[in-house]
């Protein structure tokens, strides 16, 4: 009699929970049914939106705009420098001149919290009735990563990525540094916190080469960048866990997005600089007119709102091709000139000198083969294990510039030929004189780039026969590709939404966004969503940050990984 009270009891507490959950989910439902009725009640007249730089962030902010805040997209204007949309969701060339990625953007299935979230709603250009987020996550399932040549020594020998390469005294110093507060890390720098046998273990050579970071860069965004993809930590020597898109992100991101707010009648101006902001006087921060580089004035109403991209990492890129380098930079990054003029009016804008202040250490150059036919292709897929698409990046770790390479699943861009082949590569250290070609990498040809990493390969003796396919080889120079990862202070990254703003937001890579990682979409993609959320007031959840480094099994792994 007494143990079937205890189950009836117990029942009872099974029940009365259930109910709970179904009254708490029910509610749930009924506010999310307020919310959308408020939004789609309302009247804006005749606000206008600008949006100043036509990367994803800004391109992100619209769709939001119009999903979730019932928007008119003909009152959205989107403001570019450039000639084409994308930022740095980049890919254009032709089989004839040759292809160009200045690189590729990593994503990530369990991290992009936001970024599939708003794929999700965008239309695939080339799968029917299916999501952008449906059509790249089932590409990476069919095309799952796992490298097998994930570093190479100069003798062309695979090594053993498995073994991170630690000893106690970096496993210590890491320890410390996830453990560390944020606020004790300013102007911190990566080589200040580790001593010099981590930068020779193979988890440095491959993290950095991963991410693209410098012994210089920010203790800081290491240390977010170890907590926020710990889950990566124990395979990043096959990077299983990079999520890759059908074709490059231009193609696969940016013209479906573009498509989605064009039929829905967004604006778009390109190839016209923002220069300037003018404010309202006070201790608000109200943007009361955009001076544009033609020398016209665009006034704003009242109501309007401002949502500025305040600094782009590939600014100031330029190009070479098989006979000719990359030229210098000899113009100043537009986004960071905007964000220096805005800086010096108002408090609280942040401050770019940090990140837009010292080209040599902010910079790296990748280049993009063009082949005829597969034939280098298949000597890669050879040698690496992998077939293209399958292998992420190879390292030549003893390679003076460090370079690294990746090949994609062919087709590369959605106007490839079949008998055409592509593959990209970049080196961090372009100011070293090559081990074969004995000038620095940023004084290179394409044709000499090919050629060291060819030497590098051991495939030397075939330069002439190895020559006959290529196409093309286009340098990119980047002089701020890794500015985002700058030595800094916490007050140097503004908010999203500064504080005092009535109507004007930040969104791109150097704004600040508790406990996320730069150098992402997703990070873009947050910020979009918190500078619509925040100046529209709209009531919905903005993702969190997914909590990895607390899972006890994540962190047992991870713990396993430091010793492997």
């Amino acid at each position: 009699m007494k143990k079937r009270h205890i189950g009836l009891a117990a029942a009872g507490a099974l029940g009365a929970a259930y109910l709970a959950k179904k009254v708490s989910a029910e509610k749930k439902v009924e506010k999310v049914a307020e919310i959308e009725e408020e939004i789609n009640s309302r009247y804006y007249g005749d606000k206008q939106v600008y949006l100043i730089g036509g990367g994803i962030a800004t391109m992100a902010a619209a769709a939001y705009l119009i999903r979730d805040a019932n928007f008119s997209g003909k009152n959205i204007h989107v403001i570019e420098g450039m000639k084409i949309l994308g930022g740095s969701n980049d890919g254009i060339g032709t089989n004839e001149k040759g292809f160009v990625a200045r690189g590729g953007r990593m994503l990530n299935e369990e991290t992009y919290e936001n970024f599939w979230e708003l794929f999700s709603s965008i239309p695939s250009l080339e799968w029917p009735d299916h999501s952008v987020t449906e059509e790249i996550l089932n590409f990476d399932h069919l095309h799952p990563t796992h490298a097998q040549a994930r570093l190479v020594t100069k003798k062309q020998e695979i090594l053993d990525a498995h073994t991170m390469g630690f000893d106690n005294e970096d496993r210590l110093a890491m320890t410390k540094l996830l453990a560390a507060s944020e606020e004790s890390l300013d102007g911190v720098t990566i080589e200040e916190w580790f001593g010099p046998h981590f930068f020779e273990t193979n988890f440095w050579y491959m993290w950095q080469t991963t991410f693209a970071f410098q012994k210089w860069s920010s203790a800081f965004e290491l240390r977010r960048y170890m907590n926020r993809m710990i889950l990566e930590f124990s395979r990043i020597d096959t990077l299983e866990g990079v999520t890759r898109t059908p074709l490059n992100q231009y193609d696969s991101v940016i013209l479906p997005l573009k498509a989605f707010l064009e039929k829905h009648g967004v604006d778009f101006t390109l190839n016209e600089d923002v220069v300037d902001l003018e404010f309202k006087s006070g201790s608000e921060i109200t943007v009361t007119a955009l001076k544009l580089g033609n020398g016209e004035t665009i006034e704003l109403n009242e109501e309007d709102i401002v949502i500025m991209t305040n600094g782009t990492m590939t600014d100031s890129s330029t190009e070479g091709n098989w006979s000719t380098p990359a030229p210098g930079v000899t113009e100043e990054s537009r986004s960071a000139r905007l964000w220096r003029n805005i800086a010096k009016k108002k408090a609280g804008l942040g401050n770019p000198e940090p990140f837009f202040g010292n080209e040599a250490q902010t910079n790296w150059e990748s280049f993009t083969v063009t082949c005829r036919g597969d034939k280098l292709l298949k000597r890669i897929e050879e040698f690496s294990g992998n077939i293209p698409g399958s292998g992420a990046l190879m390292t030549l770790k003893d390679s003076s510039w460090l370079m690294s390479t990746v090949v994609a699943a062919q087709p590369h861009f959605k106007n490839q030929d079949p008998d055409t082949t592509i593959f990209w590569g970049y080196g961090i250290y372009t100011d070293k004189v090559g081990d074969y070609v004995k000038k620095p990498m940023r004084d290179c040809t394409g044709e000499e780039i090919l050629y060291e990493w060819i030497c590098q390969m051991g495939w030397q003796a075939d330069w002439d026969e190895i020559i006959k396919d290529v196409v093309n080889v286009i340098p990119a120079y980047m002089p701020y590709i890794d500015a985002q990862f700058q030595p800094r202070k916490m007050t140097d990254r503004p908010q999203v939404v500064p504080e005092g703003s009535t109507n004007f937001a930040m969104v791109s890579q150097f704004v600040e966004i508790p406990k996320d990682m730069v150098f992402t979409e997703e990070y873009s993609v947050r910020a979009a969503r918190i500078a619509v959320y925040t100046l529209f007031e709209i009531d919905k959840e903005i993702i969190p940050v997914t909590p990895y480094n607390r899972d006890p099994k994540v962190l047992a792994k991870a713990a396993q990984t430091m010793f492997r």
